[in-house]
């Protein structure tokens, strides 16, 4: 049987080939027969949305887990079952997730090289020079802005990610596999990863490419396989790609266009938050706005521009220099603690790192943010735990609806609905939200946007930071917009666009709202 998989194998003309993969958990198929291909030299995007399959099926191609049944095929070779990361990378696969795996406090180089380093002949020692050269040999090949002395603790997550694709070129990859490159990158540095993406493409690398953005998906793939509910659906060639049919394939219907909206309306209710001349040192300088009830404030600019520190500081994570701050028409102090005692939320940008406990399981996560009401003596009442892990999950629809899972488990999308829900179940009256949907599905992305309105018409006052500009143009009753630490731009009232707020986080000024 192998054999005859081999010699039709090397008469394919692919690379990598799936051919009826399935994998299931607890019962759950979460792959079912599918197949799949990537060429020489192509780049190949693989889209779904979130829980379609997509991260299952990457980490049985890259070993990180065992597929169930059906075959891989490599380089007209079939993959043993048991499949190994190790093993993945001595063929040549690699992967840049969305969550970098560089170790910090190292340099450029001792990441490039970790665990293949070069040593000094005959002492067993690590040759540092050596390493460098070949670290310097490989940045000047692809004209890199980096050193190989470079502490990663010291370089933008942009550079970061050049590390990572250095990393597996320093392993001779014949298929890198991106996950959500773009997702914290800036305008400029996403066309430098085009560029490279370009320059792999015309060394006869193959680009494996996973991602939410259909703007990339349409300008970069060759293909593009659609899964949905852990099925093939359809592998789209170059001339049928557009992303109003990717969408379509993807969710099984086409959205409803008129959902979009950019015409924004002032809410006028009651001052919920009050800011003046708020300064931090070397991240922000002399913020003042107010905040009503009700309201959907959005905050814009570049990465850089202060947001993310200014909603840290809001809600007390992090401290500031000068400035007041007036809640609920009284004198305020934020701190963490105070701030979820007197119904503030906050969900962080960083996911994974900051919004959940990966390795507990959902009702752990739902019930964290109310141990005063689970816990106020020290003593965890589960039926309480259970009670709202249960309503947080019917809330947001989490999937699978199992509070025992770990959400380390779960897709990009249902994290972050459990990150949501733990201050759905509290009495909320203001919740701060820094980049709401990165990473995830356009049907997981509907879903949390009917939340965020739901939260605002029940006359919660929210506060949101994104970077997805139609995003931010959909969601906001008012934007202000960030440039280098000030406010530069104020839309109210008015027909905005995404490239009105990316003019004046430019710092392009026009002559009216309109």
């Amino acid at each position: 049987m192998s054999s005859s998989i081999d010699a039709n194998a090397k008469n394919s003309g692919n690379l990598l080939e799936c051919r009826s993969v399935t994998k299931s958990y607890s019962g759950h198929v979460v792959l079912d027969a599918v197949d799949f291909s990537v060429r020489p030299g192509e780049v190949h995007a693989l889209v779904g949305e979130n829980g379609a399959g997509k991260s299952t099926l990457i980490k049985i191609v890259t070993g990180a887990t065992l597929r169930d049944s059906g075959d891989i095929i490599y380089e007209g070779k079939v993959v043993p079952i048991q499949h190994a990361r190790r093993d993945a990378e001595e063929l040549g696969i690699a992967v840049i997730y969305q969550e970098l795996s560089l170790i910090p406090g190292m340099t450029v180089a001792q990441n490039i090289f970790l665990g293949k380093e070069p040593l000094l002949k005959g002492l067993g020692l690590i040759d540092g020079k050596r390493m460098n050269a070949m670290a310097a040999e490989l940045i000047a090949r692809y004209d890199f802005p980096l050193k190989p002395t470079d502490l990663i603790d010291t370089i933008s997550i942009a550079g970061r990610q050049l590390v990572e694709i250095l990393k597996a070129l320093s392993g001779k990859a014949s298929i890198m596999i991106m996950d959500e490159p773009t997702s914290s990158l800036t305008k400029t540095e996403v066309e430098l990863l085009f560029r490279i993406i370009a320059t792999l493409k015309a060394e006869g690398i193959s680009v494996l490419y996973i991602s939410h953005r259909m703007e990339e998906v349409y300008a970069l793939s060759d293909r593009v396989t659609v899964l949905r509910d852990g099925k093939l659906v359809k592998v789209l060639d170059k001339e049928d790609i557009s992303p109003a049919e990717i969408i379509r394939l993807m969710i099984g219907h086409k959205l409803d266009e008129t959902a979009v909206q950019h015409q924004l309306a002032c809410k006028d209710g009651p001052v919920v938050l009050e800011v003046r001349g708020l300064t931090s040192v070397g991240k922000f300088q002399d913020l003042s706005f107010d905040l009503h009830e009700g309201e959907i404030l959005g905050i814009g600019g570049l990465v850089g521009s202060g947001r993310t520190e200014l909603v840290r500081a809001l809600y007390g994570i992090d401290s500031f220099d000068t400035g007041t701050i007036r809640y609920l028409g009284k004198p305020w102090t934020p701190s963490v603690r105070a701030s979820i005692t007197h119904g503030i939320g906050f969900i962080p940008e960083e996911r994974r790192l900051q919004g959940i406990l990966a390795t507990q399981s959902i009702t752990r996560n739902i019930g964290i943010a109310s141990l005063d009401h689970i816990a106020p003596r020290g003593i965890v009442k589960i039926r309480e735990e259970d009670r709202r892990s249960v309503q947080g999950i019917e809330l947001l629809n989490v999937k699978p609806p199992r509070p025992e899972q770990f959400v380390g488990n779960l897709s990009g999308g249902n994290q972050q609905k459990v990150v949501l829900a733990k201050w759905l179940v509290r009495d909320l009256k203001l919740i701060f939200i820094d980049e709401p949907t990165v990473g995830i599905d356009i049907g997981a992305k509907e879903e949390i946007y009917d939340h965020i309105r739901k939260l605002a018409s029940s006359g919660v006052s929210v506060v949101l930071v994104s970077s997805d500009l139609p995003e931010l143009t959909r969601l906001s009753d008012r934007v202000l917009v960030l440039r280098q630490g000030k406010f530069f731009k104020e839309y109210k009232e008015c027909t905005l666009t995404g490239e009105k707020i990316l003019r004046a986080a430019s710092g392009i000024l026009e002559d009216d709202n309109v």
